[in-house]
């Protein structure tokens, strides 16, 4: 990943709502969530929330994916991967502390 792939990326994780969805994708695992589901858990309209979700999906933050009448939406943990890698490419400038803390806070729980 490189800077102009990076930023919009960034944009778009720029906007609370937006963030707050990832992040709740996130911890929904690998088994997603559909747009009703979030909408609710974050207390936002149904339009609203679709235009957020696009801009996720446009960006390749989340995927998606048609089950029956539902769409179930989920974290793109290779994207992430890529935005932690370009974040920590030059990480720490060697020092063993500094790394050691940034690996443990990645870790998954």
């Amino acid at each position: 990943m490189d800077i102009n792939t990076a930023t919009p990326i960034f944009a778009a994780l720029a906007h609370a709502t937006r963030l707050r969805v990832f992040r709740s994708l996130v911890e929904a695992g690998p088994d997603g969530l559909s747009a009703g589901q979030i909408a609710a858990q974050l207390n936002v309209v149904q339009n609203t929330m679709s235009s957020h979700l696009n801009t996720l999906t446009q960006n390749h933050l989340i995927t998606k994916q048609r089950n029956g009448r539902k769409l179930i939406y989920r974290a793109n943990y290779e994207c992430m991967s890529d935005v932690i890698t370009f974040l920590l490419q030059d990480c720490c400038n060697g020092s063993q502390n500094v790394s050691e803390s940034v690996s443990a806070a990645i870790a998954c729980n």
